[in-house]
Parts: C-alpha cells; sequence; structure tokens
C-alpha cells in the first residue's frame, strides 16, 4: 500500500507520520519515534507487550493499524507517569517489586492503568481478568495483581497520562 501522511498525537505531542497506512502502530513508535516501552512480542495480540492507550482503551498496538491509531490520542508507558513522579500504577509495580525481566510489564502496567481509569475499586477477579491478555514468563503474577490493588487502594483511577 503507499504511504501517505498520517497524524497522530502520542503522549500529547503532535506526529505527522508518513507511512502505508496498515503500517502497524508498534512500528510507528518503536522506529519513527523512538519509544521503546511497547515491546514486540508475538505480533498477533495475544501477549500483550505492545499495549498502549488509545483514546483512554488499551490496545494491542502490533496490530492496530496506523490509520486506526488516528482515532484518538496514544499514551505509551513513556507518557503515563515520569522517573520523577510515576503513575500509581508504576509506582505500585515498584512498590511490590512487581518485576523480574520486565519484558511484560508495559502491557501490565497499561492495560492495569485502563482498568483503574474506568473501575475505581476492581476486584482480584476483574483484575485477573484484565491482564488475562498479557503474558509473564518470570512468575510474578501475584506480585502483579497485589501492585493493581495496591494502585486502586492508592486512587489511580483519578490520576492520569495524557489520555486520561
Amino acid at each position: 500500500m503507499p504511504s501517505s501522511t498520517i497524524r497522530i498525537t502520542v503522549n500529547g505531542a503532535a506526529h505527522d507520520i508518513d507511512a502505508a497506512p496498515d503500517t502497524p502502530l508498534l512500528y510507528v513508535l518503536r522506529d519513527d519515534l523512538g519509544l521503546t516501552g511497547p515491546k514486540f512480542g508475538c505480533g498477533l495480540g495475544q501477549c500483550g507487550a505492545c499495549m498502549v492507550h488509545i483514546d483512554g482503551a488499551a490496545v494491542h498496538s502490533c496490530r492496530t493499524p496506523l490509520s486506526a491509531a488516528a482515532r484518538g490520542p496514544i499514551t505509551t508507558i513513556e507518557g503515563l507517569g515520569t522517573p520523577e513522579k510515576p503513575h500509581p500504577v508504576q509506582q505500585a509495580f515498584i512498590d511490590e517489586q512487581a518485576a523480574q525481566c520486565g519484558y511484560c510489564m508495559n502491557g501490565m502496567i497499561m492495560s492495569a492503568a485502563a482498568l483503574l481509569a474506568k473501575t475505581k475499586s476492581p476486584t482480584r477477579q476483574q483484575i485477573r481478568s484484565t491482564l488475562n491478555g498479557n503474558l509473564c514468563r518470570c512468575g510474578t503474577h501475584m506480585r502483579i495483581v497485589r501492585a493493581v490493588e495496591r494502585a486502586a487502594s492508592l486512587g489511580a483511577s483519578q490520576s492520569g497520562g495524557s489520555d486520561e
């Protein structure tokens, strides 16, 4: 498909991207914009490593074409919080030591942040259901669930990045 210029807003900044409309958003984020938080895992939308928010909803950027990404503001994990002021979900993951290798953390955090933006006090089952689409091979699942519960108790639904 021939390339065209598509305007997307990522982490509050507008970008004109010259690419084919069916280019996966993940490739644009990593290759064109240098945002390495979203990871290439499976390329099939099954592992969650590539998760971003589009208009507040968690989506797999490996399966989202650039043309569809233009429908709303995009937030990557880089735009969720900063090292100086992490988003409450990021801080809870740090506090619970929920990461081992860290490869899945992007998807886990982005999925959890989207859940907490919509559900102030999710049940453990809602948390598990939300995180079900994110694969972790390190075995930190219980720490991850505790981190999301901690973030909910700290009011993560009231704090937000550029997409909320």
